[in-house]
């Protein structure tokens, strides 16, 4: 964070991005320059969901720039509910146990792992699944996974519009309809 010699760091995050903007310009390539807004966070967080972005970053401006965490900073994400086919569990030993997703439709194609969010009574029915048999599916390359049988739907809260699962949560499952 020094240009010309000069520390940045110490000046507020305004008078940071008045310099990056004269460096980069309003540049079309891979490096862009993105205009700050002021207040209104809630509607452009409205605005920056319906364009299917990953989320946004708030930041105080009149902040330094620290390294590390810092309360001066949020990024919010943007998240949608999926239903995808529970493909299976991966047991690790010291972590949470995953499921294992599958798209839901012929091609039964893995997506991702999701943490899972589940009540008791929904986990003893995903570990009955789980004892009843196998089933793995396209691209699924986990050695320690227990993979189900098809039939088992989960409603998965994940980023939106990724082609894989991130920030993945499991928060319940149902029996498919047939």
């Amino acid at each position: 964070m020094h240009l010309d010699g000069i520390n940045l760091r110490p000046a507020p995050l305004l008078e940071r991005r008045e310099k990056l903007l004269e460096l980069v310009g309003p540049a079309r390539g891979v490096i862009q320059y993105s205009h700050h807004v002021h207040g209104g966070g809630a509607d452009f967080y409205a605005a920056v969901d319906r364009m299917g972005l990953e989320g946004m970053v708030s930041k105080r401006p009149d902040s330094v720039y620290r390294s590390g965490d810092t309360e001066a900073w949020l990024k919010t994400k943007c998240y949608e509910e999926v239903d995808f086919e529970v493909a299976g569990v991966q047991l690790k030993p010291g972590s949470a146990p995953l499921a294992l997703m599958a798209t839901r439709d012929a091609e039964r194609r893995y997506v991702g792992s999701a943490n899972i969010a589940l009540t008791k009574a929904m986990r003893e029915r995903l570990w009955a699944k789980v004892q009843e048999g196998k089933g793995t599916p396209k691209g699924a390359d986990k050695p320690d996974a227990e993979w189900i049988k098809p039939g088992l739907v989960g409603r998965v809260k994940t980023l939106k519009r990724e082609d894989k699962l991130r920030h993945a949560t499991l928060r319940a499952i149902r029996e498919a309809k047939l």
